[in-house]
Order: structure tokens, then sequence, then C-alpha cells
């Protein structure tokens, strides 16, 4: 029987409230922690999480056809493997570089400005809710082609699909409205898909639609599952990188006055966040067989999760783990969006996140649109700090006040981005 702590649990309300607290007592004390409430293993240690997510015949996606495959209604590129993997992957991929990102980067400022302008006179905005959030969702819509209108609706399915994939033990109740929000995404989907079969455009979805693997097109469902994959790793993350990155900019006054001095600094600062505090949490997979970690078995068929915000505050992976730095000379910011980068917040190996670039544009871009406009930006006056979630972890509010723009440099600048973009 595996050992368990009685003392503390990765469950409890005091973990979900601040858990980068416990992570140091995890790695050095219970570097394999057993939670009998959903009978999984926690990694926390850097070296035993990219054991596992780069060891991927001990270590399989297997769990996600119960914990993914349901919402997304049909396999995810992570449950796939071998030539079919490689051919998936390669197409969703595809549609995220070249001539497509650049697009896709005119398409971010274009959104960016049009949802920033109202609060530019008003010199105060809430980054995760009025701007974060939606503009997640409309990046994401207009690079599938799905219609901008949509985006609450869109949003909303969203939010349950999420939750399925995202919570660690569910109510009946909310998995009956999880798999109902999923049904609805798909009914949407569908006609869109058939519609893009017929007439085809410079969208992802036309592109999966008439890519094969092996000489067949892929099925419907194979496309709905891509398509849900790519709006739930899209948006999730990065609304939260963005408010984490500001947020964590502000509490480091001298780096942000080094990021507008020098904005090649940016990626850098982007970077850091993701290792710092990584928006995706926790990783599963299933051990194939008996594997060892610290001296404890974890046995075969067993779900680990890979604790990715504890593994990247390691000190045996970086020096002075939980501080921020942009400068730190062990982040390596050139391949931190690649499968080679140093910290874990995209995963690694061939699982890696496949949006990676694509995210790095997105807050790249964004955020570089930003910096000038926020100027002397600061908390709101009463404004509360509080990060929510244990799978996926961000904000639940980031409300900043800065010099409103009305007229000259800003608004030009603000107005020069719209004209350029439109």
């Amino acid at each position: 029987m595996p050992m368990v702590d009685p003392r503390f649990s990765i469950l409890s309300a005091d973990f979900a409230a601040a858990p980068y607290p416990y992570f140091a007592r995890l790695r050095e004390q219970s570097p394999v922690h057993y939670e009998p409430a959903v009978d999984s293993y926690f990694l926390s240690r850097y070296q035993d999480v990219k054991r596992v997510l780069t060891d991927h015949e001990a270590f399989t996606t297997e769990t996600l056809q119960v914990r993914a495959e349901p919402v997304m209604r049909g396999p995810v590129l992570a449950q796939l493997t071998g030539p079919e993997h490689t051919a998936k992957r390669k197409i969703v991929v595809r549609g995220f570089t070249g001539q497509a990102m650049q697009d896709q980067i005119r398409a971010i400022h274009t959104n960016a400005a049009e949802l920033f302008a109202p609060f530019l006179p008003q010199g105060r905005v809430d980054l995760v809710n009025d701007f974060g959030k939606p503009f997640a969702v409309h990046v994401t819509l207009d690079v599938l082609g799905l219609d901008k209108k949509d985006w609450q609706q869109v949003a909303a399915w969203l939010g349950g699909v999420g939750e399925f994939i995202t919570s660690i033990a569910l109510t009946p109740e909310r998995r009956r409205h999880c798999l109902d929000c999923a049904g609805q995404l798909e009914a949407y989907l569908v006609p869109v898909i058939e519609q893009r079969r017929r007439h085809p455009g410079g969208d992802l979805i036309s592109k999966l639609c008439t890519a094969e693997f092996d000489g067949i097109a892929m099925s419907n469902r194979d496309v709905t599952a891509l398509v849900i994959n790519v709006l739930v790793a899209a948006v999730e993350p990065a609304d939260k990188t963005l408010a984490l990155l500001f947020k964590h900019l502000i509490d480091h006054p001298e780096q942000l006055a080094q990021v507008r001095r020098d904005p090649t600094l940016l990626p850098a600062a982007i970077a850091e966040t993701l290792r710092y505090t990584p928006p995706v949490q926790l990783i599963p997979r299933q051990a194939e067989q008996d594997a060892v970690f610290a001296g404890t078995i974890v046995p075969a068929g067993a779900t680990v999760f890979c604790m990715i915000g504890a593994a990247n505050r390691d000190p045996d992976a970086f020096t002075a783990p939980d501080s921020f730095d942009l400068h730190r000379p062990d982040l390596g910011t050139a391949r931190s969006f690649t499968a080679a980068a140093q910290h874990l917040a995209f995963g690694t190996g061939l699982h890696q996140c496949v949006g990676a670039a694509f995210a790095r544009a997105e807050i790249e871009t964004v955020a570089a649109m930003l910096l000038p406009l926020l100027d002397q930006v600061r908390y709101s006056p009463g404004f509360h700090y509080r990060e929510t979630g244990l799978y996926t972890r961000g904000p639940a509010s980031l409300c900043l006040d800065f010099t409103p723009v009305h007229e000259g440099p800003g608004m030009a600048d603000a107005a020069a981005v719209r004209e350029v973009c439109s």
C-alpha cells in the first residue's frame, strides 16, 4: 500500500488557495505523494517529472481516454502515437507556422486593439475578465475561421469542456453539464466542418478538412476532436499567462522598467513567467509498468500527475527558483518555446504543447502593444489578488489603473495599431 500523509492533501482548500508554499515540502518530504481520494500519485521533483513526460512507453497518455476524449468527441493529439500522431501533429503545426503565423499575428493585433480601445480613455481595466478572456477566444475563433459574434456561447461551452478535463473529481451533475457543453459545441462545429469540406478557405478548419493521413482524409470526428483540442489549448492558458506576466512585472518594478527600455527582453519575461507560475499546473500520465521514484513504487496502471509548478521551482533545476528573474542564466530564453525548453510549462518531449509557438506570438504581440499604452500601470485601489485552479491556475482578476489615453502619443499609438491592422 502507498504511504499516505495524513497531515496534508493536494485536494485541500489550503493548497488550492496557495500551492506554491507547499512545493518545497512536497519535493523534500513527499516527492511521490499519494492521494487516496483520487487514487493517484503526484510527482513534484523536476527530474521525476521530466522522466515521466519523456518516457512515452513507460508513461502513456492512456488516462486521457477517460479525462479528455468524452468532451473532445474523439481522440486528442496527445493520445495518438506513431505515424498517425506524427502526421496529424504536422498538419496542426503547419497551421501555426510561416504565412499562416503572419496572418495570425495580424489577427492578434486587430483583436487586441479593438478589445482594448474602450479602456484607454478610462485608465482602468481588469486584464483578465475585461480583456484577456474575450481576447483569447476572439483570436482562436479567427484562426479557426469561426464567427466571432458567437464568442460568448463558444466560451461557455469551452468552460464546460475545460472543467471536465481539469477537474480531479466531478459530481455527476457537473459531469452531465460538461458533457452537454461538449455535445452542443460538437453540434455547432459539424455543419461548419462539412461546409469547409465543400468550400475550403485559408483557415485552420479548412486545412484540417483538406489534409490527408495515409491518403485518407480525416473524418468529421477526427476534425472535431482536433478543433476542440486547439480551442482548449489556445484559449485556456493565454489569458492566464498575459495577466501573470503583468502581475510579475508590476511586482518587480525594476524589471518592468528594463522591459520598457529594452523590448527585446520581453521573450525572457514571458519565459520566466511560464517557469515561475505555469498556467498548466498538472499533466496526467498512466504508468504502464511498476516504476520507482525516490524509493517509492508507483504500480502499473496508476495515474501519475506531474506537478509542473513544483518541478519548475526545483532548486536542482533552477538557481533561486522562488525568485522571479527574467535575467536568470538557467532559463534559456531562445529555446523556452520549444521541446528543448528548460522549464516544463508546455510539457516536454513527444507531446509537448503543439500551440507553444502560437502562444508565444500571441503573448509577445499583445504585451508589446500594451506596455507602451499602460503608462504608470499599477493595481487599482482596493484590489485583492487571488488565484484559482488546481489543474490550470491563474488570476481570478487583475484590476489595473494606468494613465488614461485621451489624445497624444498613446492614443495615436492605439489608433495606428487599429489602422495598420484593420
